[in-house]
């Protein structure tokens, strides 16, 4: 017969006709289960994250706004390198080093204490703090 396979032998071929009789001449899936299904392909093209509506910065954590997620950010980009617990003339002398004139005085307003991580220096300048999330 010229539809049959090479490969397999005769009664190979006749077990593999009746284990796959269902699917084919059955117009639906033949797995009893509907969690074996496999699910749609979706009919829309691909998913674009950057086209989804709403804000682009509506992850802001709780207890800070986007612009103190910024805010907080770029300071962490300047303060990044510091060694912890550290005063604030530490923290002006590495972020002066580093270019950041405008957090100077910020920085410069700070009380003078020991800060144990960017997170203290962030809520005494304003920025809010980022509460728990777990």
């Amino acid at each position: 017969m010229p539809d049959k396979s090479d490969k397999h032998g005769a009664k190979l071929d006749d077990e593999i006709g009746r284990e796959t009789q269902g699917m084919v001449r059955g117009g639906h899936s033949t797995h009893a289960e509907e969690f074996k299904e496999t699910e749609p392909t979706s009919d829309q093209d691909t998913w674009e994250p950057a086209e989804r509506g709403g804000d682009a910065r509506e992850g802001s954590p709780p207890g800070m706004s986007a612009s103190d997620v910024e805010d907080r950010s770029a300071l962490a980009r300047l303060l990044t390198g510091v060694r912890y617990p550290a005063r604030p003339n530490d923290l002006i002398a590495h972020v002066s080093d580093a270019g950041g004139d405008d957090a100077v005085g910020a920085l410069e307003t700070l009380p003078d204490r020991e800060y144990e991580n960017l997170a203290d220096v962030a809520e005494e300048l304003g920025y809010g703090r980022e509460e728990r999330r777990y």
